[in-house]
């Protein structure tokens, strides 16, 4: 019985470490809501017939879904696999699947949090008038989220110990945030540049938001739905085939 309550407390210790590191997934689409509605808020996003308040707001939606899905979860369970927390688990009543349930319950908890302060911040203060359904929306926001957390677990699947996983969630998480146009304004890219931001995930996440909120097609959403839920089904298989306790 010690031995579970010790592994719980240091599981409580990794949880709000991680939440830690994802901090800034909260604070930083406030900044850069503020942000581009002082620079450009009320002109049209090229030759869109929308705001950049209006992209931005959707797009911002999904920052603290990439903090953690990229960054927090697979970080976060390769410490627990290099500290041999998770093999600790395996000679106690409790499951090491325990475990990285809780840890996806507080990326959850952290990207929710940040996506309706967004929101909040959004229609309170800065006037803003969604076009969509709200319902939708928050149906797909969810739909995004198991998506990239899919991934996410793959990546702490593949990551034989922290050290790699440092590197290839720096390596998937930038070029994802700042490409997939969740922080940048996508219309702001060249026409090439847009092109290679198409293949990424959370890319297609991104325009499927904008396209419930604008309440007009952005991309193909038919597509994108059916895409998102093949990486979510191939990303949590993969994961579930290739993940190591030890």
């Amino acid at each position: 019985m010690s031995k579970v309550i010790q592994l719980t407390k240091v599981e409580g210790k990794l949880a709000l470490r991680s939440i830690d590191g994802v901090l800034f997934g909260i604070g930083m689409p406030l900044g850069v809501l503020l942000l581009t509605t002082m620079i450009a808020g009320s002109k049209q996003a090229g030759a869109a017939d929308y705001t950049f308040l209006d992209s931005s707001f959707s797009s911002l939606l999904v920052v603290g879904i990439c903090a953690t899905a990229f960054m927090g979860i697979p970080l976060t369970i390769c410490d627990y696999r290099d500290k041999k927390i998770l093999k600790h688990f395996f000679v106690t009543p409790a499951s090491p699947g325990h475990l990285i349930a809780t840890q996806v319950v507080v990326a959850m908890i952290t990207a929710i949090i940040s996506a309706v302060l967004v929101a909040l911040v959004s229609v309170v203060f800065l006037d803003y008038r969604m076009q969509g359904s709200w319902g939708l929306l928050i149906a797909s926001y969810f739909l995004v989220m198991i998506a990239m957390y899919s991934l996410g677990l793959l990546i702490a699947s593949l990551c034989k110990n922290i050290k790699i996983a440092n590197l290839v969630c720096s390596l998937v998480y930038f070029p994802i945030l700042f490409l997939s146009g969740a922080v940048i304004p996508f219309e702001l890219f060249p026409t090439g540049m847009q092109k290679i931001a198409h293949v990424l995930p959370l890319t297609q996440g991104v325009q499927l938001l904008k396209s419930v909120s604008l309440n007009q097609p952005i991309g193909n959403p038919r597509f994108i739905i059916i895409f998102l839920i093949v990486i979510t089904i191939v990303g949590f298989g993969l994961a579930a085939k290739l993940f190591r306790w030890e």
